[in-house]
Formats: C-alpha cells, sequence, structure tokens
C-alpha cells in the first residue's frame, strides 16, 4: 500500500510543471502590454522659439539718389540807422524864494521881555473823562443780576415785570461770548464795577468815545435786534451784568432811575464828556 503523503507531492509536482508555462505566458503578455503602451505613449511637441521681428530697411544705393539741393541761407537786412536824439531842452532854474527880510525894530521886540503886568493866559483844558466810572458795593445794593429778570431785584434795580423776557440775561450771555468785550474790559478794569450807562455813554480814561466802544457796540446790537416787548420793557435803577462767573470778575453797570432798554440805542452826552 503506498503512503499518502508521496502521492501528495507527486500531484505537486506535476500540478506545478503544469503551471510553470502558464505562469511565463501571463508574465510574457505583462511585459509585452509595457512595452506596447510606452510605444503607443505619444511624445510632448518641443516648445516653439518665439524670436523677435528682424526689421528690413531698404535703402537706395547713393550712386541712385542725387544730393540734395542746397537751401539758400537768408541774409539779415541791415538795421536802420537809428534817428538822432531830440534836443534836450535844458529846463530853466526855478529860483529859490526869498526869505522876507526882518526888520530890526520887530527883531529887538521880539528880544524884550514881556511886561511885568501882563498874566500868562493858561492854555485851554482838554474835556477830561468822567471820574464816577467806577461803582462801589454800596451803591450796588439791590442793583439787579441776571436770572432775576431784566428789571427785577430789589431796592434800587427793581421793576415792573417783562413777563419770560429777561433781557438782562440775554445781554449777559452776548458780552461773555464776545472777546472784543472781554478785552477791552480787561484793559479798565482795576476791581470794581465799571459804569457804562447811567442815562448816557459814560467816557473811560484813554478812549476816545463813551461807554467802551466794544461794549457799546455789543449791547446796541444785542438790544436792536432783541424782540420789541424786551427793549420797551421798563426798568428802575442799576443792573450789573457779569462777563464771568465767580468773585473777582469784571462787572458792568448801567441804569438809572427809570429807564428802558431802547434808551441804549440812542447816543446821548454824559456829564463831564459830552457826545453826540
Amino acid at each position: 500500500m503506498s503512503d499518502p503523503l508521496s502521492f501528495t507531492a507527486r500531484t505537486r509536482r506535476v500540478l506545478a510543471k503544469r503551471r510553470r508555462p502558464l505562469t511565463a505566458a501571463a508574465s510574457l503578455a505583462g511585459h509585452g502590454l509595457i512595452v506596447l503602451a510606452l510605444l503607443n505613449a505619444a511624445p510632448s511637441p518641443p516648445m516653439a522659439v518665439v524670436s523677435e521681428p528682424m526689421l528690413v530697411e531698404l535703402v537706395a544705393p547713393r550712386f541712385l539718389v542725387p544730393p540734395p539741393a542746397p537751401v539758400p541761407i537768408p541774409v539779415p537786412a541791415p538795421d536802420p540807422a537809428p534817428e538822432p536824439p531830440a534836443p534836450v531842452t535844458p529846463t530853466p532854474p526855478v529860483p529859490e524864494p526869498t526869505p522876507p527880510k526882518r526888520s530890526p525894530v520887530k527883531a529887538r521886540k521880539a528880544l524884550l521881555p514881556a511886561p511885568p503886568d501882563v498874566k500868562p493866559l493858561p492854555a485851554a483844558e482838554a474835556p477830561a473823562a468822567d471820574t464816577a466810572v467806577e461803582v462801589s458795593e454800596a451803591q450796588l445794593a439791590g442793583a439787579a443780576t441776571a436770572g432775576s429778570g431784566s428789571g427785577g431785584g430789589s431796592g434800587a434795580g427793581s421793576g415792573q415785570a417783562g413777563g419770560d423776557c429777561d433781557m438782562l440775561a440775554r445781554l449777559q450771555r452776548a458780552l461773555r461770548k464776545d472777546p472784543m468785550v472781554q478785552s477791552a474790559v480787561t484793559q479798565v478794569h482795576r476791581g470794581k464795577a465799571i459804569m457804562v450807562w447811567n442815562g448816557g455813554w459814560v467816557r473811560h480814561p484813554g478812549q476816545e468815545g463813551g461807554g467802551l466802544a466794544a461794549v457799546r457796540e455789543a449791547m446796541m446790537w444785542e438790544i436792536g435786534f432783541a424782540p420789541e416787548a424786551c427793549r420797551k420793557e421798563r426798568v428802575r435803577g442799576l443792573v450789573v451784568v457779569s462777563l464771568k462767573d465767580g468773585s473777582g470778575s469784571a462787572r458792568l453797570v448801567l441804569g438809572e432811575n427809570d429807564w428802558r432798554w431802547s434808551d441804549l440805542l440812542f447816543v446821548k452826552g454824559t456829564a463831564g464828556a459830552s457826545q453826540r
């Protein structure tokens, strides 16, 4: 009885011999396909080199082209002879004025001293500025201030109510915003309240006009464009306009016994320095 293991080994050898041609044929076919694929692969075309075009200019030979005709050179015309200058007429000299001769008698009189019985006359004095330009705290007792109405307050500054029109507060706001008013008041402020209108514009030292020109113009402008009811509001006594908040700020005083805001629109003279 034969060994089963030996039979299996023989079978494997037989099967291996049979598969060898098939394996060789498959390998040969695979290699053939690879070679065929390499042969059929289309190579990329070479890149064309683009060169710049060459410029060709046709020139006729020199022996065929006649030389250009000579261009005539223009000859400038001679300048005309200059005209002789006109004769200069000499200007006759202006005779100098002869100073008048002083008589010897008058010259001697000018050297003589004045008689002792003649009194010299003093030169006319220029109109002085108003002395009452500063107002004391006692004079300001009861004067109206902004916020109490243009005629509000008590004592000398009290007056009739003006409804919703507070002309004093309106005027104070306008003067605080005006830099020219601030500069003009700073030049004359010495720590006390300054009177600018007391029935007429007050003249201040060093000022040509009354009431400080910048302050006067600003007040008249603001009052002139205020509503008619505000301009006709009746006020009694003094009112004070403060140019800044806090103590020590410059204050402007205006008013008299019985007046209206429209009175400031008419320039009238003041005692001591009248201005029309």
